[in-house]
């Protein structure tokens, strides 16, 4: 009867162990990639570079700080914002533009 229980326990701890490899696989390896992908799209980030925002405007880089950067939105050259880089969704690069 002893043995039984001791295989029912192993049992178990195999498959807590598969079904945690389950969902690292499925939900916190996708996550990591996405937040690395994230930060190496706004470390490349330069002034003239088109972005869209979070909040869905688009708009072109025209001067950064560490943290910061102020995005003129239209054709009015009186419409600046500063906002957090974190803010920013897509980045298109000056290059891909012109060409």
């Amino acid at each position: 009867m002893s043995a039984e229980g001791g295989m029912g326990i192993g049992f178990t701890v195999v498959w807590m162990v598969v079904l945690f490899g389950i969902m690292y696989f499925l939900m916190i390896r996708p996550q990591k990639k996405e937040q690395k992908r994230l930060q190496a799209m706004l470390s490349n980030m330069e002034v003239g570079d088109s972005v869209v925002t979070t909040g869905g405007f688009y708009g072109v880089i025209i001067d950064m700080t560490d943290e910061d950067v102020i995005v003129e939105f239209g054709n009015n050259k009186n419409c600046r914002i500063p906002m957090r880089k974190q803010a920013i969704a897509e980045v298109e690069k000056a290059e891909q533009i012109s060409a």
